[in-house]
């Protein structure tokens, strides 16, 4: 199947070589798209240097800074409309260590979505402060609540879809950013009946660069969840009411 790995960065000029080296290394032949958002340092600059030196390396320059969700989203429609069979997220800052990648896409033939995770059995994290790890642990307990799904990890970044299932939902409909473009895409998936298949990682906490995570973006999932979880009770309501006899 051919792989598209779906990379954005802003302002990773440290980080991006060594995750792309690292990619090319373990999973030789995927393709990569850097999706830029005309990063200050010159990390599309970089970016296009290594595109013209491998055919394997693409990248797609944005104009400015659009979340995470909007840079993937535009992976997504690049590498659909070049017909690629699966299409990765990872990030550009060695969290997702390259060496599981090939992991991750050995198990795409069972399932439609193939999520990189840090809490099932075999998974872990390294180099998490304690408020960190409860931050991560009980959003996905609330998501599971909430929304009444299994999946153990559904925040998480590093992951593999098909195309088929990208194609069978309304990308145009996600619109959300950081961790709640990950819960929201899951949802998706779900709701159009696609299957999702979790594998062990150890998650790294980056070394170079700041986290991008903020309040707004942890405010924002908190809010969705909560909407999303509360219309799919009421959908399982109505169901079970009995439908009003016409006069």
């Amino acid at each position: 199947m051919s792989t598209l790995v779906i990379i954005p960065t802003y302002n990773e000029r440290e980080s991006l070589p060594v995750q792309l080296a690292g990619v090319r290394e373990h999973a030789p032949d995927v393709d990569v798209l850097v999706v830029d958002d005309g990063s200050p340092d010159g990390t599309g600059e970089w970016a296009d240097e290594a595109a013209a030196g491998d055919s394997h390396v693409h990248v797609l320059h944005r104009t400015a800074k659009a979340g995470l969700g909007a840079a993937y989203q535009a992976g997504f429609a690049w590498g659909l409309e070049r017909g690629y069979d699966v299409l990765v997220e990872m990030d550009a800052d060695g969290s997702h260590q390259a060496h599981e990648l090939p992991s991750l896409l050995a198990r795409v033939g069972e399932g439609d979505l193939v999520i990189g995770s840090r809490w099932v059995p075999g998974g872990s994290v390294r180099n998490w402060p304690t408020h960190r790890r409860l931050l991560s642990t009980g959003a996905n307990t609330y998501v599971r609540l909430a929304l009444g799904i299994g999946v153990k990890d559904s925040t998480a970044g590093f992951r593999a879809y098909t195309a088929d299932i990208l194609r069978a939902i309304d990308l145009h409909d996600v619109e959300s950013q950081g961790y709640c473009f990950q819960i929201d895409m899951c949802w998706h998936v779900l709701r159009a009946g696609g299957t999702v298949v979790e594998v062990p990682i150890e998650f790294v906490e980056r070394v170079q660069g700041a986290s991008k995570m903020s309040g707004a973006i942890i405010r924002e999932a908190l809010l969705k969840t909560t909407l999303w979880g509360a219309g799919h009770r009421l959908h399982q309501l109505a169901a079970l009411l009995p439908a009003r006899r016409a006069d």
